[in-house]
């Protein structure tokens, strides 16, 4: 087999490049609680594209050093106990800001430059009302289809999606009648 693939270029666009940036790009979990463990270097904030905070962490880092060396007293136990807390509530921020950040990068790089989401975006559905119409809507194809119930009055419940509206059939689906088609096709004998 050829191994010409691997040398594609694939920054011209197209959707293998977008997938190939979201790869390259998008932050994990494991690596952001990995960087948590050096804490004091704030490497953990950088990693998940904090320089702010990422900066807050050496500073006081270096503050307590500072302290417990130039201090008498135990002064570097109050920018310690901060450094601390902090790190504590990273635990929980990982979670929310790794999902938070790769939600953002599939946003910009999925929606065509100069154009933005509609404000109050949240997804799928524009309100909760469309999402429990829809659910209510599944939920009835759902019970009809169980035995003993007959389908929707008039309408084939395969050929209508969650919305209630009509769907066109797949290309398996389509095969298997034309497949029926052919079995009740009678044969021509040329006699009328």
């Amino acid at each position: 087999m050829s191994k010409a693939w691997k040398e594609l270029d694939l920054e011209g666009g197209g959707l293998q490049a977008v997938n190939a940036r979201l790869a390259r790009e998008m932050r994990t979990r494991p690596a952001a609680y990995a960087a948590w463990v050096l804490f004091p270097l704030g490497l953990h904030r950088f990693y998940l594209r904090d320089p702010l905070g990422g900066a807050g962490f050496p500073l006081l880092t270096a503050t307590t050093i500072g302290l417990a060396v130039l201090a008498p007293a135990a002064w570097w136990l109050i920018p310690l106990g901060a450094a601390l807390l902090w790190a504590g509530v990273d635990l929980w921020w990982i979670d929310r800001r790794v999902t938070d950040y790769n939600k953002e990068l599939r946003k910009q790089v999925f929606l065509r430059r100069g154009h933005k989401p509609p404000q109050d975006y949240r997804g799928r559905y524009t309100s909760d009302e469309d999402a429990r119409r829809e659910l209510e809507e599944y939920q009835r194809i759902k019970e009809s289809e169980k035995a003993g119930h007959p389908g929707p009055a008039g309408a084939n419940v395969r050929d209508r999606d969650v919305g209630g509206r009509s769907r066109m059939p797949s290309f398996n689906e389509q095969e298997a009648m034309l497949r029926q088609m052919r079995r009740d096709r009678k044969p021509d004998t040329g006699e009328d």
